[in-house]
């Protein structure tokens, strides 16, 4: 159940603003740094050790901007839960998409994981350098992105998955693309479903950046059921999509 807040008073509107954005660019400052230092990090490490230090780091700067952000008191994150998965191999862990946080909260408790990136993003020399070392996966080609995907899980990765393929524009849902199922079969790899619950617009699809949601924001991410890998991959994606549906929070309407 996520708890209703009143709206920020007038007169401190334009202090939380300044401090929201602040927490924006402390997220982006964490990320540049460690990009920086990944892009001399990865011509000199081993194929494995990079890929095992990249992700740890991200989920470190990840952590530490949660931690940051939780004792300013604008945004609480609720996703201790994640914790019992998190030195599980070989796991897909999918999840719905409200916001353009998601990632960085699965991840910051999930060491072992790697994500499907966009090809642009990893070319980008400001965020692609961390992303390259620790492994993470291209999306330019789907037989490529499958198989890259499988031999991660082999190698006892966990795989980070939004169904969705972006952020939630229509409740409760959009429809999922059945990848993570191909996936899920040819790595002979449990999926495990991840309900993200919020009722905050903030850096939901559409919000723009400079606009002050209401404070503070929540998120609360709550375990779902595990599934294992069936022949039949698309009736699996079936499955899974619709008990997302039933049992995603669906947010208050304004």
């Amino acid at each position: 159940m996520i708890a209703e807040h009143p709206p920020v008073p007038g007169l401190l509107r334009p202090l939380a603003w300044l401090a929201l954005q602040f927490h924006l660019l402390l997220l982006g400052a964490i990320s540049v740094a460690w990009n920086v230092a990944a892009l001399l990090l990865y011509p000199l490490l081993p194929r494995a050790m990079g890929r095992r230090l990249g992700r740890a780091m991200i989920a470190r700067g990840y952590g530490l901007f949660w931690r940051i952000a939780t004792a300013t008191g604008m945004i609480q994150l609720h996703s201790d839960v994640l914790d019992a998965l998190r030195d599980e191999p070989g796991l897909i862990i999918v999840a719905n998409h409200p916001s353009m946080l998601d990632a960085v909260m699965l991840v910051a408790r999930l060491p072992r994981s790697t994500c499907v990136m966009k090809a642009g993003l990893m070319r980008n020399p400001l965020l692609g350098p961390g992303a390259r070392l620790a492994r993470y996966i291209r999306n330019d080609s789907t037989l490529g992105m499958v198989r890259c995907a499988v031999e991660d899980l082999r190698q006892g990765g966990q795989l980070v998955v939004f169904p969705e393929g972006t952020r939630t524009t229509r409740h409760p849902l959009n429809p999922f693309h059945a990848s993570f199922t191909l996936i899920a079969r040819r790595a002979g790899a449990p999926i495990q479903a991840v309900f993200i619950d919020t009722d905050s617009p903030y850096l939901g699809k559409g919000w723009p950046l400079w606009r002050l949601p209401p404070l503070p924001i929540q998120f609360t991410v709550r375990l779902g059921g595990r599934y294992a890998p069936v022949a039949d991959y698309t009736a699996l994606r079936d499955k899974i999509e619709a008990d997302f549906a039933a049992s995603v929070h669906r947010p208050r309407t304004a």
